[in-house]
Order: structure tokens, then C-alpha cells, then sequence
């Protein structure tokens, strides 16, 4: 079993700046495939982003693009959330494939976190 904790979310104005962290509890993240999902009221989960095991490739929705960098150390993954919209807000989560496994999409995913919420006023 692996279980995620967020942590970093709040109320942030728009133009504003939020980091995301993303620990396992009882142990480390390094091994992992990792990646960040979010879900806005009456919106479906969707994809942020994503990082390697190995943090050597990243991937992003084209709506983070530009804005939004994932990065990893051994113990956490960060969301660094720059330039926020209001399009943002959301509940944010982090996830795993699993093992070596990175989760591009919500059917890959082996583990979900509890959850942050983000709200970005205008």
C-alpha cells in the first residue's frame, strides 16, 4: 500500500504563486513514477503533470504549460504554480503509477493522495 500526503494549497490571487509537496508516508517517493491531477467542481480529474523515477522527464497539460514545473527529490515531489488563473482552482492531487510506472492519464493511476485545495480569487 502507498499512501500520498499533499501539502501547500490554499487561497492564492490571481497572477500569484503556490508550491505543491507530495510525501509518502512511512517511507520515500524515490522508485516511483509520479505525477500531479486536479479536479474542479462538476469538472472531471484530469491530468497536470508528470514526472520519471528517475526525474528525467517531465510531461505537462498544455494548459500548465509554461506556468507549471514539476521536480522531484528523493523524499517529495513538488508542483511549483506560477502565474495562477482562476481557470486553476481546483482540488489538486498527487499520484503514482506505481513502481517505475508514471501516471499520464487517471487510468494509469495506482494510488491517489487525499487531496489540496487550490483556489485562485480574480
Amino acid at each position: 500500500q502507498v499512501q500520498l500526503v499533499e501539502s501547500g494549497g490554499g487561497l492564492v490571487q490571481a497572477g500569484g504563486s503556490l508550491r505543491l509537496s507530495c510525501a509518502r508516508s512511512g517511507g520515500t517517493v524515490s522508485s516511483y513514477g509520479m505525477g500531479w491531477f486536479r479536479q474542479a467542481p462538476g469538472k472531471e480529474r484530469e491530468f497536470v503533470a508528470a514526472i520519471s523515477w528517475r526525474g528525467g522527464r517531465t510531461d505537462y497539460a498544455d494548459s500548465v504549460k509554461g506556468r507549471f514545473t514539476i521536480s522531484r527529490d528523493n523524499a517529495k515531489v513538488y508542483l511549483q504554480m506560477n502565474s495562477l488563473k482562476p481557470d486553476d482552482t481546483a482540488v489538486y492531487y498527487c499520484a503514482t503509477g506505481g513502481l517505475f510506472r508514471t501516471p499520464l492519464n487517471t487510468g494509469e493511476v495506482g494510488y491517489w493522495g487525499q487531496g489540496t485545495q487550490v483556489t485562485v480569487s480574480s
